[in-house]
């Protein structure tokens, strides 16, 4: 799976930072909604299209805080579909 898009909340901490992904594989869509940084835990939820997953996105992101879109790394691998992520960038 790409990453399409990813938001931040601009809390640097581990503790308070998350972060939110939509990610394809040209067919598949869907949103991940992660807490506690690299190694936090995360949620994954399909959708029927892109559509759906920009409203998903934009509804776990909420109505507050200083969330900012970094742009996708091109270099990201595709991730374990588990609630639970040790490391989410590796080298290709």
């Amino acid at each position: 799976m790409k990453v399409e898009r990813h938001w931040w909340n601009t809390i640097p901490s581990p503790r308070g930072r998350r972060d939110v992904y939509i990610r394809t594989d040209g067919q598949r869509w869907e949103v991940v909604a992660r807490v506690g940084g690299e190694s936090g835990r995360s949620k994954t939820h399909p959708c029927p299209g892109r559509s759906s997953a920009e409203i998903l996105a934009s509804a776990w992101r909420g109505a507050g805080g200083e969330w900012r879109e970094l742009a996708p790394d091109d270099n990201a691998q595709e991730h374990s579909r588990q609630t639970f992520w040790p490391s989410t960038r590796t080298a290709n």
